[in-house]
C-alpha cells in the first residue's frame, strides 16, 4: 500500500512491527531517563549521561520482571536460597542484562537513532568492585543461574565503597589505589533505607532466670552499626525470572557528635561514623595488625548478622510467624569460610530472640545451613583469637563454647574416637583460636568441595577427623560458569558459529554444544574458527597497544595466565620457563620457533610481598625480551594491570593456550580453566582442581597435562626438596635461574630477585623446579601442535564441544537437588 494512499484513520489501524515498536519504546525510554532522571538535554549530554540514561532504562525492564518474580515467590511461598558471600564479582551489567533480556540489538538500534554508539557506552561502565577473583565470580555465575532456573534466591554481601584495590603497575611494581567505582553513582542498585538492621559489637552478656526455669541470655552491645540494604536485580536468561543481590552498607545513627564539634574537635566528632563506615570501605583489609584482624571479623559478622536478621524477618512475615519451619522454607549457603559465624549467629537469634530451646535450635541451624569450602590453604580456612572473639562477640563466644562442649561430649561417647584436640573448635596449639571452618562444618547439614579432587582431599586432610565422625556430610559439587556471559556475550562470533552448527537449542541447552564435535575435522569450520579467533586477538592487541604501547602479532600463539598472583598458582614457573625459552631462542635462532605472546594478569594481595616480587620479575623480564631484536618478534611478554571481569572478557576469547599450572592438590577447582576451554583454548596444566575433570571430558589428546600428582607432591615434600640435583640436571633451568640471580633482568639492582632464586634452590615448597622439565616438555608439545594447524583447531573444537557439563546451570541443579531441597521452575 502506498503511503500516499493511506488515510489518517487507516494509519492508526496499521500495526507497527513488534521489533520496530520495541526500538521506538526503548528510544523514548532512554530519552525520558536522560531528561528526568539524569537531568540532561540531548544536545549537551555526555557519553556518561547517555550511559546512565540507558542503564536506567534497562533497569526498568529488569524491575518489571523482578517485581513479577517477587510476587510469584510470595504467592507460592517457595523455598528460598540465601547465598552468603563476601564477594560478588558481577562485572559490568549493561550488556549482561540486555543480553539476558534479549534486547541487545534493539537497544543498539534505538541508540543509533539517537546518534549514540552502544559499544562505546559499554566501555564507560565501571566494573563493580565487589570481589577479587574466582570466589566472587563463581558467586555471580551462581546468582545468574539461579535466576535462569527460576530458583527463588537472595545473594547477600557487602557494598564495598572501594572494593579490593585498583592495581597500577609503575616501573614493574604493583601499587594499590582505591577503586572509586561508585564515584558517578550505580544505576543498577535500589537503595532500601527501610530495610536496615542493627548489628552489635562488644559489650556484656546478662543472664536472667526465666519463668521456664532456664537461664536466659541478654546481650547488651557496646556499639551498634546500621546495615542498610542496596538491592540489584539479577536477570536470568530470557528474562523469565529475576532474583535479588542485596548488599549491605554500614552506617551509624551517631553521624556527628555536636558537643565535640563545637569544642573544636572536628575530626573526633566524626570518629564513630568513620569507625562504622570502615566496615564497608574495602574488601580484604590487611590483617597483619590486630586492628586489621578486628576489622575483618567486624566485616564478616556485620554482613552475616544483617543477612540472617533479614531472611528470618522475611520468613516470619511469609510463614505466619513460625520460626520452626525455617529449614522447610530457607536454605542458607555459606560461600567459603568468611560467613561461618552464621552458625553462632543463627543460634543466637533462635535462642535469645525467639525462645527456641538449645537442642531444637541446633537442629534448625544444621538443617538450614550448608557450607562450601573453596580451599585447603590453612590461612584461608580462618581462625580468630579467642580473646578477640570474647571482646567483640561475647555472646557468640559463649555459644561456640557450648557447641564445642556438646560436640566433644558426643566424640567421647564414640568408640575409637579421634583425639579431642584434633576436632575441637578451639585450637590450643595456636594461642587459643576459634577454628571457623570447623564451626561451619559442625553447623551444616552438608559440606561441599568444588571439584572431585578437592572434595577427596578435604576428606583426607583438613576435615579428616570430622569426616570420620560424620562420613555422609561431605559431598562434591564441581564448579561451573554461566555460558550467557562467558560465551554468548564475551564471544558472540563463536556463538553464532555454534548456533549455525548445533541449532538454536544451543542457546537454552548447554548440552547441545556437544554436537559441535561433528565439525572437528571440517576444514571450513577450522577456517571460520581461525578468523574468529584472529579478530578477537586483534581486539586484545589494540587494548594492549593502547594501555602498554606494546605491539602484538595476532598470528602468534596467545598463551595466557590470568589468575590471582600466588606462589601456588606458579606464575613463577611460567616466567622461568619463558626465560629458558628466550635463552634457547637466542642460542638457536634458526630453529622453527612458534611465535608466542605470554600474557599475564592478576592482583597480588597488598601485603603479599613475594607475590608482588613475582609481578616485578614478570615486568622486568618483559622489558628485556620485548626490546631484544634477536627474538625478531617471536616472543613477547605482557602484564596487563588491574585484572577484572571486563578485562577477562577481552582476554579469554582471544586465548589460544590456557595456563592452569598450580601445584597439584592446592587449587580447589578453578573456573578460568572452564571459561577458556569453553572458548576453545587448549589447556596446559597439572592434575589439579577441575583440570582432572576437564581432561576426562575433552580427552587426553586435547589437553597438555604435566607434572606431579597430588599424592606425588605430598611424597616429594615428605622426603625433602632435592632441588639442587634437579637444577643441576637441567641446563636450561640452571641458566634461567642464574640469569635472574645475577641481575640480567635487574641490572640496576642485581640482588632484587635473589630471594626468589634462593627459595627455588632451597625449600621450593611449590615444586617449581620439580615440575620444570615436564612443563617445558609440554610447552614444546604445544608449539608442535601449533605448527599443525589442522590438529590445533581440531583440539579447539573438541574443547568447546565437550565442556558443556561445566555450566553453572548444571552445578546449581545439583545444589538444588542434593543440598537445598528446592525444585527449579525452568529446565
Amino acid at each position: 500500500m502506498s503511503s500516499a494512499l493511506i488515510s489518517s484513520a487507516d494509519a492508526e489501524r496499521i500495526p507497527i512491527p513488534a521489533e520496530e515498536e520495541d526500538v521506538a519504546a526503548l528510544r523514548n525510554s532512554v530519552i525520558a531517563k536522560l531528561t528526568y532522571s539524569v537531568g540532561r538535554d540531548p544536545i549537551v549530554a555526555t557519553d556518561r549521561d547517555w550511559f546512565m540514561a540507558t542503564a536506567l532504562a534497562v533497569r526498568d525492564h529488569a524491575l518489571e520482571r523482578w517485581m513479577a518474580s517477587t510476587r510469584s515467590n510470595y504467592v507460592s511461598r517457595s523455598k528460598r536460597v540465601y547465598y552468603l558471600s563476601l564477594e560478588f564479582l558481577i562485572g559490568r551489567l549493561l550488556h549482561d542484562s540486555l543480553n539476558n533480556l534479549g534486547l541487545v540489538d534493539r537497544m543498539r538500534a534505538a541508540l543509533a537513532e539517537l546518534g549514540v554508539n552502544y559499544d562505546k557506552l559499554r566501555d564507560i561502565e565501571h566494573d563493580a568492585a565487589l570481589g577479587n577473583g574466582g570466589l566472587g565470580r563463581l558467586a555471580a555465575c551462581f546468582m545468574e543461574s539461579m535466576a535462569t532456573l527460576g530458583i527463588a534466591a537472595h545473594g547477600y554481601g557487602i557494598r564495598y565503597n572501594h572494593g579490593m584495590f585498583r592495581q597500577v603497575i609503575r616501573d614493574g611494581i604493583q601499587l594499590e589505589y582505591p577503586e572509586n567505582w561508585l564515584t558517578f553513582g550505580n544505576p543498577w542498585e535500589v537503595a532500601r533505607t527501610d530495610a536496615a538492621h542493627q548489628v552489635g559489637f562488644g559489650g556484656t552478656v546478662e543472664t536472667q532466670p526465666g519463668a521456664d526455669g532456664e537461664i536466659h541470655f541478654i546481650w547488651h552491645p557496646a556499639e551498634t552499626v546500621d546495615a542498610v540494604a542496596y538491592d540489584t536485580p539479577i536477570v536470568g536468561w530470557r528474562g523469565r525470572y529475576t532474583n535479588t543481590l542485596r548488599l549491605w552498607a554500614a552506617w551509624t545513627s551517631d553521624t556527628l557528635r555536636l558537643d565535640a564539634f563545637n569544642r573544636g574537635d572536628h575530626i573526633g566528632a566524626l570518629a564513630e561514623r568513620v569507625r562504622a563506615n570502615s566496615i564497608s570501605q574495602v574488601l580484604y583489609p590487611s590483617d597483619d595488625t590486630p586492628a586489621g584482624q578486628e576489622l575483618r571479623l567486624r566485616q564478616e559478622y556485620f554482613f552475616t548478622s544483617a543477612s540472617l536478621q533479614d531472611l528470618v524477618d522475611r520468613h516470619l512475615r511469609q510463614q505466619n510467624g513460625d520460626i520452626r519451619t525455617l529449614p522447610d522454607k530457607a536454605a542458607i549457603q555459606l560461600n567459603d569460610t568468611h560467613p561461618a559465624i552464621a552458625v553462632a549467629e543463627l543460634m543466637r537469634l533462635l535462642i535469645d530472640l525467639h525462645g527456641i530451646p538449645w537442642d531444637e535450635a541446633w537442629q534448625i541451624t544444621k538443617s538450614t545451613i550448608s557450607y562450601t569450602n573453596h580451599t585447603l590453604l590453612p590461612e584461608a580456612l580462618e581462625s580468630w583469637p579467642v580473646a578477640l572473639m570474647e571482646r567483640l562477640l561475647p555472646r557468640h563466644m559463649q555459644i561456640v563454647y557450648q557447641i564445642n562442649r556438646a560436640h566433644l561430649d558426643a566424640v567421647c561417647a564414640q568408640p575409637n574416637s579421634p583425639p579431642l584436640a584434633a576436632v575441637s573448635l578451639i585450637d590450643d596449639n595456636a594461642g587459643r583460636r576459634v577454628r571457623m571452618s570447623s564451626l561451619a562444618f559442625l553447623g551444616s547439614h552438608k559440606v561441599n568441595g568444588v571439584s572431585e579432587l578437592h572434595t577427596n582431599l578435604m576428606r583426607e586432610t583438613v576435615f579428616r577427623d570430622l569426616h570420620a565422625l560424620h562420613p555422609d556430610r561431605i559431598v562434591n559439587k564441581t564448579n561451573g560458569v554461566t555460558f550467557r556471559r562467558w560465551l554468548f556475550a564475551a564471544n558472540p562470533q563463536l556463538m553464532r558459529l555454534l548456533i549455525d552448527v548445533v541449532g538454536e537449542r544451543g542457546l537454552d541447552n548447554a548440552e547441545a554444544l556437544a554436537d559441535f564435535a561433528r565439525v572437528a575435522d571440517d576444514t571450513a569450520a577450522h577456517e571460520r574458527l581461525a578468523r574468529i579467533r584472529r579478530a578477537n586477538k586483534q581486539v586484545l592487541a589494540k587494548l594492549v597497544k593502547d594501555r602498554l604501547n606494546i605491539e602484538l602479532d595476532p598470528d602468534a600463539l596467545f598463551d595466557v595466565h590470568i589468575k590471582r598472583i600466588h606462589e601456588y598458582k606458579r606464575q613463577l614457573l611460567n616466567i622461568i620457563e619463558t626465560i629458558a625459552l628466550y635463552n634457547d631462542m637466542r642460542a638457536r635462532p634458526t630453529s622453527n620457533w612458534a611465535p608466542r605472546v605470554k600474557i599475564f594478569a592478576g592482583k597480588a594481595a597488598a601485603s603479599y610481598r613475594r607475590a608482588k616480587l613475582i609481578i616485578k620479575l614478570i615486568n622486568d623480564v618483559a622489558l628485556v625480551i620485548n626490546r631484544d631484536p634477536m627474538t625478531r618478534g617471536l616472543l613477547k611478554v605482557v602484564f596487563l594491570p588491574d585484572y577484572n571481569v571486563s578485562l577477562a572478557e577481552a582476554i579469554i576469547p582471544a586465548s589460544d593456550l590456557s595456563e592452569q599450572i598450580s601445584t597439584a592438590g592446592m587449587e580447589a577447582s578453578g573456573t578460568g580453566n572452564m571459561k577458556l576451554a569453553l572458548n576453545g583454548a587448549l589447556t596446559i596444566g597439572t592434575l589439579d582442581g577441575a583440570n582432572v575433570e576437564i581432561r576426562e571430558r575433552v580427552g587426553d589428546e586435547n589437553i597438555f597435562i604435566f607434572g606431579l600428582t597430588a599424592p606425588e607432591v605430598e611424597e616429594r615434600r615428605h622426603r625433602g626438596p632435592g632441588a639442587h640435583d634437579v637444577i643441576a640436571a637441567l641446563p636450561l633451568l640452571q641458566q634461567a635461574l642464574d640469569a635472574v640471580n645475577d641481575g640480567v633482568f635487574s641490572p640496576g639492582d642485581p640482588q632484587r630477585f635473589r630471594e626468589l632464586t634462593e627459595e627455588l634452590r632451597g625449600n621450593d615448597h611449590f615444586l617449581v623446579t620439580a615440575d620444570f622439565a615436564a612443563y617445558a616438555a609440554r610447552q614444546a608439545d604445544v608449539s608442535a601442535r601449533w605448527h599443525d594447524q589442522r590438529a590445533w583447531w581440531r583440539s579447539s573444537v573438541m574443547n568447546t564441544a565437550n565442556v558443556a557439563w561445566f555450566s553453572s546451570d548444571r552445578a546449581i541443579r545439583e545444589y538444588a537437588q542434593d543440598i537445598w531441597g528446592v525444585v527449579p521452575r525452568t529446565r
